[in-house]
This record gives C-alpha cells, structure tokens and sequence, in this order.
C-alpha cells in the first residue's frame, strides 16, 4: 500500500463572499479514523471516513482514507478554508 493521509478541513461560516481559495497546511499529527488492521479488507485502497464536527467556530470535516487522492478531492470540493494535512506511511 502506497500510504494514507488524513486531512481536516475547517470552515468558518460562509460570509457574502463565497467559497474562496483552500489553504493547506501540513501537521505533524491527526486522529486516525482508519485502523491499520482494515487495509487487508480493503486490497484496492477504497476505505474513505469522515467526521463532522460542529464547532464555534463553524463546521470541522475529518477525512482519513488509504487513497489521498479521493480524501483531498472530496473536502476541495467543498470548498474554501485551511485543509491540514498529515501523511502516512
């Protein structure tokens, strides 16, 4: 397996101004939504988790998967905000 990355995507409330760029930031670490004992169910890579929190200041996405590709595609799709970023393996 080539390695997974966990990222959370953090977004303060939309103002009049729209989406707006995506920053990202590289962190030394974030909680781990993926146990490394389910790779083997997933031979192609394919597991993605999330988890959202509301927060006070807006709403905080957590996304890990085997695949960064598919977790950095989905919170981009969201929008702006600070994405960080953790890699592994």
């Amino acid at each position: 397996m080539g390695g997974s990355v966990t990222v959370r995507h953090s977004e303060s409330p939309r103002d009049d101004k729209g989406g707006g760029e995506t920053t990202y930031e590289f962190v030394e670490s974030l909680p781990d939504l993926i146990d490394a004992s389910e790779y083997g169910r997933y031979p192609d890579g394919g597991l993605v988790r999330l988890r959202i929190t509301v927060t006070e200041s807006g709403v905080e996405l957590l996304g890990d998967g085997m695949r960064p590709e598919a977790v950095e595609a989905l919170l981009a799709a969201l929008g702006g905000g600070t994405m960080e970023q953790m890699l592994c393996g």
